[in-house]
């Protein structure tokens, strides 16, 4: 009576069952939502997918983490720091990982533990290349400098994100 169920039903099936929500692909078939950074220190943010719609805003700082959040055709749709939404090209995006430092001045560690030697501090604001994630720290390079420092002292990674 019934045909064979899709991988697709079975991991609806498996996510609903464990009470998580289904994961989002994109049309690319990559997630939704998604880290990705500035590649140019000049972008507009318009407010819909194409040249047609107004711009909205101006980023002025390469290497800025946002989330994609939707795609359509070559726009993706972006979430700011701030949770501020607009639409961005995909040219003027890059799949490289950076983090920007909240809160307080942090300090990174040579070792992803809180007893950790410290190896450099970074105001509130400063942009960071992420370089792995494990658990809850992450590794990040500042300038020529690496050390690692909790998720929750930056925005840029999901919680459970492992990055390599």
């Amino acid at each position: 009576m019934f045909g064979k169920p899709t991988l697709a039903a079975l991991l609806l099936a498996l996510c609903l069952a464990a009470g998580a929500a289904p994961p989002a692909f994109a049309d690319t078939g990559l997630p939704l939502p998604r880290f990705v950074s500035l590649r140019s220190g000049e972008v507009n943010v318009r407010a819909g997918p194409g040249t047609r719609y107004p711009i909205a805003w101006m980023f002025v700082r390469s290497g800025l983490p946002l989330q994609v959040i939707a795609e359509f055709d070559v726009w993706r749709k972006i979430r700011d720091i701030d949770g501020a939404e607009g639409w961005v090209h995909q040219s003027l995006l890059s799949g490289e990982r950076t983090a920007v430092i909240t809160g307080a001045v942090r300090t990174l560690l040579n070792t992803p533990e809180p007893s950790g030697v410290p190896v450099v501090s970074a105001e509130p604001g400063v942009i960071a290349k992420v370089l792995e994630c494990k658990g809850t720290w992450c590794r990040l390079q500042l300038g020529k400098l690496k050390g690692w420092l909790p998720r929750d002292e930056f925005w840029g990674t999901f919680p459970d994100e492992t990055v390599k």
